[in-house]
């Protein structure tokens, strides 16, 4: 009451002109606060950008209708196949060394024997087109997507839904998540839309360089907008996480809902001193017992434990096409370079087994159909050119690892993910995180390893956004 008495008696000590300069300076002040305001909650986007990918020079138009697609085999293919096994030279592991060096030579003899007896590929193939399969050609490039239509029941919502795989996965990771989703009695349905990133699979692999996963975002943008979404929500992990983030970034307006089951966060300041800090006094960092647990002590867990699994990184981001053309041309150095990722990925312990723990969450008939994808297109070697086109340059410094994202974020944060993100440092990047749940189990191949687990936080997370 003071100030406000010492306020007005010194407005009543100014003469007009002096009242009215003093008003005008505080209306421009008031202003510049209110503009700084509005300028720092307005939503920053990743430009669209535009690409061309194809071979040769861009035509004038592009064929942009949707043509279904099936996945074919024939004899001569599974002929060449097996001869190729059969010609195989393998060197014997060192005593005891289980899957430390990687992927140890007696039990892929075991693998192999099965790949080359029993593995059924026709029947597999079968399985594959079990879903409907399309093709459409976007920015010179044939792009390869299942979409799964819902049976509609009556008071039943049905909302859109892309997933999006990594390295070394594809589309199939998704077949066991799929009916999870598309054939739900609940008040609320699913009709998803599975892409293949371009150069896995059965997507054709980009001409030029500069494929990054900006570009894969902008052309998934482009297939939802052809299949007529103008809004939908989307789903990923691995390199699937950093499109649909990229694709949340470029057109958060289409984006109803970004769900994640791996996230890559800011570093800093702020992440540096939860470090320091987040053992001893984690509330202050805004770290739960869960984060401690999961993250500390932290090097010894996490970098030490990254470093000794992210050698394939450091080669595909630097010289991908050499190390490409031995896996290219020999179907087991394929198999063991993909499936000792599906080893100590879902799970570090597992590099203590014979086997490496291989078949606790997935069926041979599984492991062996993904590898067959890779092998049957020759889609390796762009595979790994994805790393060096996305990590050529620091990454750290790109616009889309700068800008915050949006819209209504789910995490499911699985505790064998090859690194944990806890809330607080997820929420440097992604500004409305609805949901973050730690699961009970389950790795870096959430949706196959634990197909119910990732639907069902799926689903939640979409009645959050939907209720509010």
């Amino acid at each position: 009451m003071q100030r406000l008495q010492v306020l007005k008696e010194t407005l009543l000590g100014l003469d007009l002109v002096q009242r009215q300069a003093l008003i005008g300076s505080a209306f421009v002040a008031g202003g510049i606060l209110a503009y700084m305001i509005y300028k720092r909650e307005q939503v920053k986007t990743v430009p669209l950008g535009e690409g061309w990918w194809g071979a040769g020079e861009k035509p004038r138009s592009e064929d942009d209708k949707i043509y279904p697609f099936i996945v074919e085999t024939s004899d001569e293919e599974i002929k060449d196949l097996h001869h190729r096994i059969d010609r195989t030279r393998y060197t014997d592991p060192l005593e005891d060394s289980r899957f430390h060096y990687g992927f140890n030579s007696t039990h892929l003899k075991k693998v192999v024997k099965y790949w080359r007896h029993e593995f059924d590929w026709k029947k597999q193939v079968a399985e594959l087109n079990k879903f409907p399969h399309f093709k459409t050609k976007i920015e010179g490039l044939d792009v390869h997507f299942i979409h799964v239509r819902p049976q509609q029941r009556a008071n039943q919502r049905v909302l859109p839904l892309m997933l999006v795989h990594g390295w070394p996965g594809s589309f199939y990771e998704f077949y066991k998540i799929l009916p999870l989703l598309t054939e739900r009695q609940d008040d609320v349905v699913f009709e998803v839309v599975c892409p293949s990133i371009p150069g896995y699979g059965y997507s054709e692999a980009p001409h030029k360089q500069g494929f990054n996963s900006l570009a894969a975002a902008r052309i998934f943008l482009t297939l939802m907008e052809r299949l007529g979404f103008s809004e939908f929500y989307l789903q990923g992990g691995d390199w699937g996480s950093l499109i649909t983030t990229n694709m949340a970034q470029m057109k958060p307006e289409c984006v109803k809902g970004l769900h994640l089951n791996m996230i890559v966060s800011s570093r800093g300041p702020k992440m540096l001193l939860s470090l320091l800090i987040g053992p001893y006094l984690p509330f202050l960092v805004g770290f739960s017992r869960e984060d401690v647990r999961r993250l500390f002590p932290y090097f010894e867990k996490n970098v030490y434990e990254l470093l000794r699994e992210s050698g394939y990184l450091h080669i595909q981001a630097t010289k991908p096409d050499t190390a490409g053309c031995g896996v290219n041309d020999s179907p087991v150095g394929l198999a063991a370079y993909l499936l000792e990722k599906f080893s100590t990925a879902t799970d570090m312990k597992n590099r203590d087994l014979e086997d490496g723990g291989l078949e606790k969450k997935f069926s041979l008939d599984e492991l062996l159909t993904n590898i067959m994808i890779y092998w049957t297109t020759g889609s390796i070697v762009p595979s790994m050119r994805f790393y060096k086109e996305n990590l050529k340059t620091n990454i750290e410094k790109r616009l889309d690892l700068r800008t915050g994202i949006y819209v209504p974020t789910g995490v499911a944060a699985f505790p064998d993910e090859v690194m944990h993100i806890p809330k607080s440092w997820a929420q440097m990047r992604y500004k409305k995180i609805y949901s973050y749940t730690f699961m009970p189990r389950g790795g870096h191949f959430a949706a196959l390893e634990e197909p119910q687990l990732l639907a069902d936080d799926v689903i939640q997370f979409v009645k959050k956004v939907e209720q509010y």
